[in-house]
């Protein structure tokens, strides 16, 4: 299984490379938007895409990019809860 990470394209930082500059929830990083280039790259600047392993994969929508932040924000609060349901359970093995 694969995931991406819906992220915003903010510029394109090199034309020949096809890399542009990608902020998700707050962290910019520098990704390949060749799978998703049809046109000008300047034309991707303030688009929503899902991002793999240092590639655009799709373009998404807004909406569709805000509903999966969301969903991953949930998944990581249900994982700490876990991890903190499975420490209690070890503390309590222990005690016993």
């Amino acid at each position: 299984m694969c995931l991406g990470i819906p992220g915003q394209i903010t510029q394109i930082t090199d034309d020949a490379r096809m890399m542009a500059m990608a902020e998700v929830s707050g962290v910019r990083r520098e990704v390949n938007v060749a799978p998703v280039a049809n046109g000008p790259l300047e034309g991707l600047v303030g688009a929503w895409v899902l991002i793999h392993v240092g590639f655009a994969m799709s373009v998404i929508d807004e909406d569709e990019a805000e509903k999966t932040l969301a969903a991953l924000r949930d998944l990581g609060e249900a994982q700490e809860a876990l991890e903190a349901m499975a420490a209690g359970d070890a503390a309590l093995e222990g005690t016993a």
